[in-house]
């Protein structure tokens, strides 16, 4: 496929004076504090100063919302095999095999060593529990606290680096742009409340700052999900590849007017049922695995259904399944639905599909290297090779810890072969006159409006007639939002978004077919043909 060029609007998304602004060096770098920030933490050399910087508090990430759990081999009658097999037929034909193998033979140690870090997860006649969700071939999903995997390992790992007195952990702090001199990434200007903006200069830099769900007006993702790692790098000169393919998670309680919450892969995996407005089980009709088929299949049936029934949701039938199954193994989900007066055991659950996972990101090699030199990228910010065009079911935060460890080593082992020799490099930066940030724009009603604008026309089902009218809608927004200069994290997450949403709609405008979660009603088959990725750098 073609390499596509885009200009952001702005290098950096404010003019700095580096005389004026404080100063801090260290070895590591760490942008991101979910499962593969911290894990990138943990395998630093403890010889080594490490900053974690993350825009929420520690516990406040995508990681921590996980509930289905991780995949992982440990039943006998399953295998490596098996789950690379499945991992290769989700991803339709975009998988890197190599890395797909080399994961999916790591996941048993890396959820073991999970364990000797204090994680517990469930268990069944003294051993892991595990369960099947969509995709899989086998039960292999371990998990915690029934439906709340993410909180426990989070939980664990908070735990462990609070330990670690060479981790600095800087929480609400914001990244506003990496950093580079010399083609090279040397760090990122960063601003909290407290300080202001700050130089933190590091030898070697990791992003791991998640997904972009948050372009959706639709979405399962925290308020964090905004594209910043995606934005920030692209800017810097990184290569991003695979931003047309955005995963959109089948089951999100649709409740009008509350926030958005998922209901998890596994209350499929445990037997429950799709059912629309007037009763009928209807994923038979559109997939011979029914309810377990991967998500994307999934996801494209409840929509095609909610059009042909005209209903704004279908629902999740868990009456026929043992009570106490139900409410040992989904107590979050249960507590979340009661809320609103709705018992699993007793009613259907209203659903429809959310934005849920960005697959799409930076280009890294098996290392986690990106091709920014000095700048490493894992978990759900970059494109590994994993997921290809469609991420199955688990395999994201296990994604989190093999390439959150393999970042952080390599990282860690740069940093190490450099001198102590720490200085404040000139940095090139736009001193041209900037729109004030404050001209009468309301910035809630702009996020709102490009939500919808992504839900509409570059959401589960995408035309070229829509993608074009998206693109126009948001190059005209951020023909006005792009060039300010805002003071705050709302415009900057809102300036990011805008970029992110460029690239997201000009990828799905070069892929002319239907592969894994970018679907063309107007090229609705595969084409072998473009069994490519489509990378993107800035112009």
């Amino acid at each position: 496929m073609q390499r596509l060029t885009v200009a952001p609007k702005r290098r950096y998304l404010v003019r700095f004076n580096p005389k004026r602004v404080p100063h801090l060096f260290t070895d590591v770098l760490i942008i991101g504090a979910g499962i593969t920030g911290i894990r990138a933490a943990l395998a630093v050399d403890p010889k080594l100063e490490v900053v974690l910087a993350t825009k929420d508090v520690i516990s406040q990430s995508n990681s921590a919302y996980a509930q289905g759990g991780i995949a992982g081999v440990f039943d006998p009658l399953d295998d490596f095999a098996n789950h690379v097999a499945d991992t290769m037929a989700a991803g339709k034909g975009l998988c890197n095999r190599d890395i797909v193998e080399t994961v999916i033979h790591e996941a048993p140690d890396r959820i073991r060593e999970l364990v000797t870090y204090g994680a517990v997860f469930d268990r069944a006649d003294g051993e892991i529990a595990l369960t099947q969700e969509g995709g899989h071939s086998h039960r292999r999903v371990v998990h915690a606290l029934g439906d709340a995997t993410g909180k426990e390992v989070m939980r664990a790992l908070i735990d462990r680096i609070q330990r670690e007195p060479q981790i600095a952990t800087w929480e609400k702090t914001f990244t506003i742009d990496l950093l580079t001199h010399d083609g090279e990434c040397r760090g990122a200007l960063v601003w909290n409340a407290d300080h202001g903006k700050t130089f933190v200069w590091a030898k070697q830099t990791i992003l791991a700052t998640g997904g972009a769900g948050r372009l959706f007006r639709e979405t399962t993702n925290p308020e964090i999900a905004t594209a910043d790692g995606q934005a920030m790098a692209f800017r810097a000169g990184a290569e991003l590849r695979d931003m047309e393919f955005m995963q959109f998670h089948p089951t999100v309680l649709y409740i009008a007017g509350s926030s958005r919450h998922l209901i998890s892969e596994a209350v499929r995996g445990e037997g429950g049922l799709l059912r629309d407005c007037h009763g009928h089980r209807f994923m038979p009709d559109y997939d011979p695995a029914a309810e377990l088929a991967p998500r994307d299949i999934v996801s494209r049936s409840i929509t095609r259904q909610m059009e042909k029934t005209r209903h704004h949701c279908v629902y999740l039938d868990l009456t026929h399944l043992d009570k106490s199954l139900v409410q040992e193994r989904f107590p979050h989900i249960g507590q979340v639905c009661a809320e609103f007066g709705l018992d699993l055991t007793r009613d259907q659950i209203p659903v429809r599909p959310g934005a849920h996972y960005m697959i799409g990101g930076l280009t890294v090699d098996a290392e986690a290297r990106t091709t920014l030199p000095r700048l490493w990228a894992a978990g759900e910010v970059a494109s590994s090779g994993l997921h290809g065009a469609n991420r199955l079911a688990s395999n994201s935060l296990l994604e989190g810890l093999v390439f959150g460890l393999r970042a952080g080593r390599n990282a860690s082992a740069a940093a190490a072969g450099e001198t102590d020799s720490f200085t404040a490099l000139p940095l090139v930066t736009d001193h041209s006159p900037a729109q004030p940030h404050d001209a009468g724009l309301k910035l809630d009603d702009l996020l709102n409006s490009l939500n919808s604008e992504m839900w509409r026309n570059v959401g589960i089902e995408r035309s070229a007639e829509g993608l074009e009218a998206a693109l126009q809608q948001v190059e005209f927004w951020d023909r006005y939002v792009g060039p300010r200069e805002f003071n705050n994290t709302q415009g900057w997450e809102l300036q990011n978004m805008m970029l992110v949403a460029r690239l997201m709609i000009r990828a799905a405008q070069l892929r002319k077919e239907s592969r894994g979660t970018h679907h063309r009603s107007d090229f609705p088959e595969t084409d072998p043909q473009q069994a490519e990725h489509i990378p993107m750098t800035a112009s």
